[in-house]
């Protein structure tokens, strides 16, 4: 693993270790209530059946997770790289006893899934790409463990592309945050100044249409953005195709893989992107 990277996983698990507590509703308030919309948006676009098994990566205290069941009623294993996280939801379960028969919650990382190919029918994660190492290797390995039709869906911070909301986005994330973050606590304020720096950084190193390349490459079809909130989110979906995610070539010096990019060193050609809804800012 890079040191950059090393660098950003490990602020992660320090930054967001002492958040569990009043995570939700702080989340909420710091995204002027639009983090429970943007959740609510990739639980519609997976559309499971009762009994099918759902896959919420990134799960974190558990509220996508427990929209699922809810909106769904199939079975969900949350999966996150953080106890912390993790202990807060099992006390969601704890209080939501009815969830505690479809959820099942299990401590793991994205990059190394410990599931079996084809395992789950649905799969849905959150603010995970920012933190991998390697996001186009990532990507693969979520979409190994989704059957082949199978959907997954997914919800990223976005940076909106136009003015005056670029502007006004820029002000509040390294002005408002942090000033926000500090009426709560230290540690939101500290979460606050690493948002405003890693959410830019990430689309500076992979724009949008390279992320969607990323899910084509792992084997995604119908691959659609829809960008919410005057841009402020970003909620992709697609389904798994009958192919499945595609390999690095591992022949030649110039192999982009080997350098650690994932990225395939011939790409296919693909199709435009699919936006949802022309100039969609709900």
């Amino acid at each position: 693993m890079s040191a950059a990277a090393a660098g950003r996983k490990r602020a992660a698990r320090e930054l967001f270790a002492p958040l569990p507590k009043h995570y939700d509703r702080v989340a909420a308030v710091l995204s002027f209530g639009q983090d429970p919309r943007w959740r609510r948006a990739i639980v519609e676009q997976i559309a499971a059946r009762p009994g099918e098994r759902v896959l919420d990566v990134a799960t974190g205290t558990g509220m996508v997770a427990e929209a699922l069941v809810r909106r769904w009623g199939c079975e969900v294993v949350g999966l996150d790289q953080s106890s912390e996280m993790l202990g807060a939801a099992r006390e969601r379960m704890r209080r939501e006893g009815e969830l505690a028969s479809h959820l099942t919650l299990v401590e793991g990382e994205a990059e190394r899934l410990p599931f079996e190919d084809g395992a789950f029918d649905h799969l849905t994660f959150t603010y995970l790409l920012r933190y991998v190492e390697d996001p186009w290797a990532t990507m693969r390995e979520l979409a190994r463990v989704v059957r082949a039709g199978g959907r997954i869906a997914s919800l990223e911070f976005g940076v909106p592309g136009t003015q005056p909301w670029r502007g006004m986005w820029e002000l509040y994330t390294h002005v408002g945050l942090p000033a926000l973050g500090r009426l709560v606590s230290r540690e939101w304020a500290a979460t606050g100044s690493f948002l405003a720096r890693s959410i830019p950084d990430f689309y500076a190193r992979h724009p949008l249409s390279e992320v969607a390349e990323m899910w084509r490459d792992a084997g995604m079809e119908a691959v659609t953005i829809r960008r919410m909130s005057l841009g402020g989110g970003v909620v992709m979906w697609g389904s798994r195709g009958s192919s499945g995610p595609s390999r690095p070539s591992r022949e030649g010096p110039g192999d982009e893989s080997r350098a650690g990019s994932g990225r395939p060193a011939q790409q296919r050609r693909s199709p435009p992107l699919t936006l949802a809804g022309p100039g969609d800012g709900g």
